[in-house]
């Protein structure tokens, strides 16, 4: 008897029983158990009746403004987390560079408005959108699986996750949304099991910060690299591209996404982490940033050294 009733704990506001290791209540939302990295409003749990889901632009401001607030709101409705479209647009960010890249050549006595030179325009958006997705999407799978496994090691994320979710296809809702009445207190608690964990879309938020990050780095190839003088469209080769790669300015990138990856990619991870499987921030939080560091060192600061 004595076990079971370490086991659980009961809720002070709405009397439904919770696990022992859950730090708010699964029903109505109110924090069970505070720690002490919560007194930081960055990491401070979100307590709010939930009623619907922002808009998918909502979303990705309190990515920014206030991501405890937003990956509660994620949480309720996980389905309809924006993580495929922050890589779009962190994709998209990625072709601007490149036109901010192909700006640095001056071809001389070729008018702006000749048709070669928008195919050329157009080729470097293409070629890096296409690079941008695809390196991003490898990357971003490849820092997931590596978070998840921390997390198993710090709360048993999939562990957690399979017992709160793993019944529910995310196929299908457990539930209808309307069965649900929107003005019980429990709505919130309740739609978190309506369900499937969605986790790789959740997940995918974590990376937002890439947003203003992308952005900030088409500005740095605006400005940061010489220009490149070219005779005439024939003489467009590697050699003069091997000019720009060259430049100094591609460490600066380098260095803006490994802080990126080491500190603010693992802080947000933590919250997503921390809201699905309603775990110990302090305990995500930790290998998280442990991994990011290390990502951050072996893929960025060591690249030049490892790769050549």
């Amino acid at each position: 008897m004595s076990q079971t009733v370490a086991a659980f704990q009961r809720c002070p506001r709405c009397g439904n029983e919770n696990t022992a290791d859950s730090y708010a209540c699964n029903f109505c939302g109110i924090r069970l158990k505070t720690e002490r990295i919560e007194t930081i409003r960055f990491f401070r749990r979100y307590e709010a009746e939930w009623t619907s889901p922002y808009p998918w632009f909502m979303k990705i401001f309190y990515l920014f403004v206030n991501p405890s607030k937003a990956f509660f709101d994620i949480n309720h409705k996980r389905s309809k987390a924006p993580g495929w479209l922050i890589l779009l647009f962190c994709s998209l960010l990625y072709g601007l560079m490149g036109l901010a890249f192909f700006s640095h050549f001056n071809f001389i006595g070729i008018p702006w408005h000749h048709p070669l030179l928008s195919l050329y325009n157009l080729s470097f958006f293409a070629a890096f959108f296409i690079f941008g997705f695809c390196f991003q999407l490898i990357f971003y799978v490849i820092l997931i699986w590596l978070f998840s496994k921390g997390a198993n090691y710090a709360v048993g994320f999939t562990d957690k996750l399979e017992k709160r979710f793993g019944g529910i296809k995310e196929q299908k809702e457990k539930y209808k949304e309307t069965d649900v009445s929107p003005f019980s207190i429990y709505k919130g608690g309740t739609m978190l099991q309506i369900e499937g964990s969605y986790k790789f879309k959740m997940l995918l938020c974590a990376f937002t910060p890439f947003l203003i990050i992308n952005a900030i780095k088409v500005l740095i190839v605006l400005a940061g690299f010489p220009p490149v003088n070219v005779s005439d469209l024939s003489t467009f080769n590697e050699a003069i591209l091997d000019n720009l790669f060259n430049s100094n300015t591609w460490a600066v990138l380098d260095i803006i996404d490994a802080l990126t990856i080491a500190v603010w990619v693992p802080i947000l991870m933590t919250l997503a982490i921390r809201e699905l499987s309603n775990s110990s921030t302090t305990r995500v939080l930790i290998p998280t940033i442990i991994i990011g560091v290390a990502v951050a060192i072996i893929f960025y600061f060591l690249r030049p050294t490892i790769i050549g």
